[in-house]
């Protein structure tokens, strides 16, 4: 079996990230979550394509945001995360608007006020999901990220069956 794109994106960043299984396991899950998500709200095959990719790449600016600053803001990894995210895209075999697009995605997915489009809704509430789990956040921290961040009918019955939030407690109802 042929491996396709994403495999071989997938793959590259395993090796990007290569000691770092931390990192490694952050991306996964959130392209699982975006993946679902984006399926769940029924995306194109194109725009999923692009989520999935994105949703690999998103924290690509770590490392080199570390390297230049000593740390990894949200702001410096928007800032230095779209070049090698092209460099890998491309090599994968991504088609130029593919990788634009995802490398856009890679370049906003901390600003969460300009979002425009499902793919990008997606990927910012797939890494909230993710995050929110990781940094053992508490459920007051958790309501907040669903009132302000979650738009997507998927991406908040996943946020309130993951964190076992009840409607009530959430201040709304389902939508």
């Amino acid at each position: 079996m042929e491996l396709d794109k994403l495999d071989l994106l997938y793959q590259a960043m395993i090796a990007y990230d290569a000691g770092d299984p931390a990192r490694i396991q952050h991306f996964v899950k959130v392209n699982s979550f975006s993946r679902l998500i984006g399926r769940m709200e029924n995306l194109d095959r194109e725009t999923l394509l692009i989520l999935e990719a994105a949703a690999y790449v998103h924290d690509i600016g770590i490392r080199p945001a570390m390297e230049k600053y000593g740390n990894c803001n949200g702001k410096h990894q928007e800032e230095l995360g779209p070049e090698p995210a092209r460099k890998l895209l491309g090599q994968c075999g991504f088609s130029e608007k593919e990788t634009e697009r995802a490398a856009y995605l890679v370049g906003h997915h901390h600003t969460y006020d300009l979002i425009d489009g499902m793919d990008y809704q997606i990927l910012v509430e797939a890494d909230f999901l993710v995050n929110l789990y990781e940094d053992q956040s508490p459920d007051p921290a958790v309501k907040n990220a669903y009132d302000r961040i979650f738009r997507t009918r998927s991406g908040k019955e996943i946020c309130r069956k993951m964190f076992g939030l009840e409607e009530e407690k959430m201040g709304r109802g389902t939508e």
